[in-house]
């Protein structure tokens, strides 16, 4: 797998990840003031969300380069050959 790919790949994983972990933890204020969305957070903590979410995408995809590098799962040829190569 080259660079750019690799980058690609953990851009992606990055951006699920944390839009999976971006609700989490979220509560609606006590008291909403007018003008004021009433489904805003009070403390979004996006910076704490934002380093969980680096380090489970780390261990997402050190999980997918050792899959892909040791071959269990391989995105390389045509699935639908018929000599199986």
């Amino acid at each position: 797998m080259g660079i750019a790919s690799s980058i690609v790949v953990f851009i992606i994983l990055w951006w699920l990840t944390f839009f999976t972990i971006l609700p989490h933890g979220n509560r609606p204020p006590a008291e909403v003031e007018e003008g004021m969305e009433p489904g805003a957070p009070e403390k979004p903590r996006l910076w704490r969300k934002a380093g969980i979410t680096t380090v489970v995408t780390v261990v997402l995809f050190g999980a997918y380069w050792v899959i892909q590098d040791q071959g269990w799962i391989t995105f390389r040829g045509n699935p639908f050959d018929e000599t199986g190569q």
